[in-house]
């Protein structure tokens, strides 16, 4: 029997999957209990929810009882509109990226293992900031136990890719099966696999670094025969601005955001740092992001923008698009 899960539940599952602490774990784990559908289709999933909010209630027990760890935390709150991570082998070009698309200044230099420990940046784009995360080089044999995490969590991975190097195929590959033997799969959406609500599929896009190089396709063919996959594909060359503005483009397009500009009442629209929710969010996704008691208090909105007449009142479902201007009361 299918399991005809709702939007409602999806969108919990997913808030699930992008939750960085043992209680927003329980959170989440308890909203998709409530919202399950409750039938024999559902028996199966319905348990392993059970289980899993079992072990994070203790973890999250667990957590407020131990004593506060002294030293280096990798757990890097959201900011922005996403979180992106960027991963690859050695040298090929997560550094880079890094240091071209936002105010940070990662070591960048052309021998491997510059990177020894994630170092996060803020990217610009129009008036927003999008969280990037560098990360330190994968291989066959060097892994750091906890980018699983960092992955398994993340709005979107860019895959780096050397497109000047011959070694880049074989570095990628390594990549792909070292997250995939974690039961973490970068892949061409996000979400938990159909069939194993263990394994974790991330949204990725393959970031061709030094993408001017002439082989560039040729190692570009071979990575795709001995690994098919169907990531999108961006060709950066760093030393021309029109490749890095696009890149910049499409990671903020990956996200599937909107910006949604708040007032309160009698006083102007705030149009200087909008909020994001999901491509499709409505007045309720947004009453959430300003404050989740507001959410829960809100009696109605009222929308300027395309996707309302000017100042028409509107409930917590109603849709909202791109730039509109939302007035909540509560």
């Amino acid at each position: 029997m299918p399991a005809n899960l709702t939007p409602q539940y999806q969108k919990a599952e997913e808030e699930y999957r992008r939750a960085q602490t043992p209680d927003e774990q329980v959170r989440c784990l308890e909203e998709m209990l409530k919202l399950i559908p409750k039938h024999k289709g559902t028996e199966k999933l319905q348990a392993d929810l059970k289980t899993r909010l079992k072990e994070a209630r203790g973890a999250a027990e667990h957590e407020a009882k131990s004593p506060k760890k002294v030293g280096k935390s990798y757990r890097y709150p959201r900011q922005g509109a996403g979180q992106v991570v960027l991963l690859g082998g050695p040298n090929a070009g997560k550094s880079r990226i890094l240091a071209e698309l936002t105010h940070a200044t990662p070591e960048v230099a052309p021998y491997p293992f510059t990177t020894r420990e994630p170092l996060p940046g803020m990217m610009a784009w129009e008036d927003v900031a999008v969280q990037l995360i560098d990360t330190p080089p994968i291989t066959d044999s060097h892994f750091e136990p906890y980018l699983t995490s960092i992955v398994r969590s993340a709005d979107l991975a860019l895959l780096a890719f050397d497109g000047s190097s011959d070694d880049a195929p074989d570095q990628t590959i390594d990549v792909l099966k070292q997250f995939a033997s974690r039961k973490t799969e970068l892949a061409a959406q996000s979400g938990f696999a159909d069939e194993d609500f263990s394994t974790v599929r991330i949204q990725t896009r393959l970031v061709v670094t030094r993408a001017d190089d002439p082989g560039r396709d040729d190692r570009l063919a071979y990575f795709q025969e001995a690994m098919p996959h169907d990531f999108p594909v961006d060709k950066v060359e760093f030393d021309r601005a029109e490749t890095r503005d696009a890149l910049r483009r499409a990671v903020y397009d990956a996200l599937r955001v909107i910006r949604i500009y708040t007032k309160r009442p009698g006083r102007p629209a705030e149009l200087d740092s909008p909020y994001t929710i999901p491509l499709g969010g409505t007045v309720d996704d947004l009453a959430i992001r300003v404050h989740r008691e507001m959410a829960e208090q809100l009696k109605f909105a009222k929308v300027w923008g395309t996707s309302a007449r000017d100042g028409q009142s509107v409930g917590r479902d109603h849709a909202l698009a791109d730039k509109d201007v939302v007035e909540l009361h509560w």
